[in-house]
């Protein structure tokens, strides 16, 4: 479950980037911390300024959804952070004391990538370990193997710098992806806690990243890779989650049709049969 610290370093983080300016308050040199004032976000949000306090000092942790809205409208929070702060704000859940049951991707989804002979495609869980993965989502990526944990790859294998041609703007996203994947939840989570820990501890770029604090669950855009065999890729991404297997989430990679990418995954795949 998430802490009341946990809650109030969001409250502060998101606080202290927000522009006075952009909120209609005034600016100035006079300020001595960046950001908004508390008794500013209390106002905007309609709250005094002593629950205000409370909140970030982590003496009230369980807010209602109507004091929880109108704190993310005066943070200017879009919709991944709001719901990233509802699931902060969120009360503990009972533990279950069932053993968790090792996560399998259905025979229908494997099987479903496997006959995309020229799209790369994969399943991950909740962790970021691949599940599945067909020929080609290994071709494009090694780390994209069953049993490799992509995140911990990201940051701690080199021939990942190499591969990404935009190293740094795809590791910001994979932990504000990450954050918004779980939530609030991250210290009920023994294994989550340990892939942390170590990230934590082995690359201060994961550490800064994460330090940040900031949500984004981007299910669809662009990745530029710049594969040993075929060449430089602009690759589309797309991810769907798995209604039938909470926490697993498919992911592809595709590219238009007579695009040069297009042309180069073609070879890719004449490669690997």
């Amino acid at each position: 479950m998430a802490t009341g610290s946990e809650l109030g370093d969001y409250l502060r983080s998101r606080r202290e980037r927000v522009r006075p300016e952009d909120v209609g308050q005034p600016g100035g040199d006079r300020r001595r911390v960046p950001g908004l004032r508390r008794e500013e976000v209390a106002l905007l949000a309609g709250i005094s300024t002593e629950y205000y306090l409370r909140l970030e000092q982590g003496r009230d942790r369980h807010p209602s959804e109507q004091v929880l809205h109108g704190i993310a409208r005066a943070l200017l929070l879009d919709g991944d952070e709001e719901t990233y702060l509802h699931e902060l704000a969120r009360p503990p859940r009972p533990r279950s004391r069932r053993a968790a049951r090792p996560a399998k991707v259905s025979p229908g989804v494997e099987s479903l990538i496997n006959s995309w002979t020229a799209t790369p495609a994969h399943v991950h869980g909740p962790h970021l370990v691949t599940l599945a993965a067909n020929p080609m989502a290994v071709a494009l990526c090694p780390h994209f193997a069953v049993g490799v944990n992509a995140l911990r790859a990201a940051f701690l294998e080199p021939e990942m710098r190499e591969l990404y041609r935009d190293w740094d703007g795809m590791t910001v996203k994979a932990v504000a992806y990450l954050r918004s994947v779980v939530g609030g939840g991250a210290d009920d989570d023994p294994r989550l806690v340990g892939l942390l820990g170590e990230l934590s501890l082995r690359s201060d770029r994961f550490r800064t990243l994460w330090a940040r604090k900031e949500v984004r669950r981007k299910t669809s855009g662009v990745t530029r890779m710049r594969h040993p065999l075929v060449g430089d890729l602009d690759l589309h991404y797309e991810k769907f989650a798995l209604p039938e297997a909470p926490g697993q989430m498919l992911v592809t990679y595709h590219a238009p049709a007579g695009s040069d990418t297009r042309e180069r995954l073609d070879l890719l795949a004449h490669l690997i049969t």
